[in-house]
């Protein structure tokens, strides 16, 4: 089980949520023990911004690094991504303040990683397990992590509205790169009609539409296709605390359970447990150990094209 990049570099254009505007994106292969790093592209000289928990200043909507007064925003579903097949090291250029929104799931930064295709490093991949139980609660909603013998994501949330079926408010995941493509990273964000329009009139979510959101009126889901998944919501919520949790800078190793959870509590939860190094140690696993996480082997997460 040793650490991840990818094989070469590869790009892709998409829009800004919030501004509305195109925005590049490049991935590149970085060496061993780099982490998940972030650069703008369009600022000359930026310094890299680390993947951290502890740069996220902002938690509107989204999760979003600032450092050195320089911004990348919606980070979430990319690191859900990246977290999702198992990559260690990436250098992430970006042409603006944002990433951008795709189809509002993890699954187009899935294809596209898939394309550059993996290469396993000469380094032992780093899991951070959790030894001891850390929970936040803000008002009613509380999120915790707790020992586990691999990874799980359990999430409650609590919708009290037509489109929101009672029976699928909550999920759970044992945690498996094929269980998080299959499952996972195609859940898409969502959000409210009239929201949006609030929104807007502030300048905001001017890139938003229901190519790259599920759109909720007073009754129903406005999108012709309807939901890709019965539960859909409540398994885009697994996908953002997926990617929320990657900024503890390593897989983890712990059962994360959630109620009405964010992005605001999600990084709470993780400056929490780095707060106290009794919470938690860092493990590698050798050939003759089991790692309790699944990932499939490289052979399996290369696509030609």
């Amino acid at each position: 089980m040793n650490q991840r990049t990818i094989n070469r570099a590869i790009a892709i254009t998409g829009i800004g949520l919030h501004s509305g505007e195109s925005v590049d994106l490049e991935f590149h292969p970085q060496p061993i023990n780099t982490g998940v790093v972030f650069e703008r592209s369009d600022i000359v000289g930026c310094a890299p911004i680390p993947a951290s928990a502890f740069l996220v200043q902002d938690t509107m909507m989204s999760s979003n690094l600032v450092f050195g007064g320089t911004r990348v925003g919606t980070v979430e579903h990319l690191l859900s991504a990246i977290a999702g097949l198992g990559v260690d090291n990436l250098l992430i250029r970006v042409s603006a303040a944002e990433i951008p929104i795709m189809d509002g799931s993890a699954a187009p930064f899935v294809g596209l990683l898939l394309q550059a295709g993996f290469c396993e490093q000469e380094s032992p991949k780093k899991f951070l397990r959790i030894v001891r139980p850390v929970r936040v609660k803000i008002d009613d909603k509380w999120a915790e992590l707790r020992p586990y013998d691999g990874f799980e994501l359990n999430f409650e949330i609590d919708f009290d509205h037509p489109a929101f079926n009672k029976d699928y408010q909550h999920a759970q995941l044992r945690f498996s790169t094929h269980k998080f493509i299959e499952e996972l990273s195609a859940a898409r964000t969502f959000g409210f009609l009239q929201d949006i329009e609030t929104l807007r009139k502030n300048n905001l979510a001017l890139g938003g539409s229901m190519d790259n959101a599920i759109v909720i009126d007073e009754t129903r889901v406005l999108n012709s296709e309807g939901l890709r998944f019965a539960d859909e919501f409540v398994r885009h919520k697994i996908l953002d605390a997926l990617g929320d949790l990657y900024l503890i800078g390593y897989p983890i190793l712990g059962r994360f359970n959630a109620y009405k959870s964010g992005h605001a509590l999600n990084n709470l939860l993780v400056r929490e447990i780095l707060s106290d190094k009794n919470n938690f140690e860092i493990v590698t696993f050798d050939d003759n150990v089991t790692c309790p996480i699944e990932y499939l082997p490289l052979t399996h997460l290369t696509v030609e094209g």
